[in-house]
């Protein structure tokens, strides 16, 4: 696991608790400094802010659907492209996990 600056310091993120968020390596790297992406199904020009795992609620802006992780919102949608959090290997990663009891049934802040 990696530590995430939910805001990037270069964006004025601080190193508090509060901007701070355990991340897998691959979804940090990914990530990087982005703060906003756009919305795949939108208009291509609306920028959105990412998922905050501080404030918001995951079973608000994703659902699990037979291991790959499904945008239910704008900002959810625009958060699963920006990581690319669906790659083959990683639904089978969360399919074992959903079959072993290992994926959590909520993820609320």
């Amino acid at each position: 696991m990696h530590v995430d600056h939910v805001r990037a310091r270069q964006h004025g993120g601080a190193d508090d608790i509060e901007n701070l968020a355990l991340s897998c390596s691959r979804c940090n790297l990914t990530k990087g400094p982005n703060i906003a992406t756009i919305d795949p199904d939108g208009d291509g020009f609306s920028v959105l802010r990412l998922f905050n795992p501080r404030t918001d609620a995951w079973d608000n802006h994703f659902e699990l659907v037979d291991g790959a992780i499904i945008g239910r919102t704008a900002i959810g949608r625009a958060t699963v492209f920006l990581l690319n959090v669906n790659e083959p290997i990683r639904i089978e990663m969360r399919r074992a996990l959903v079959e072993l009891g290992q994926w959590p049934t909520s993820a609320k802040p």
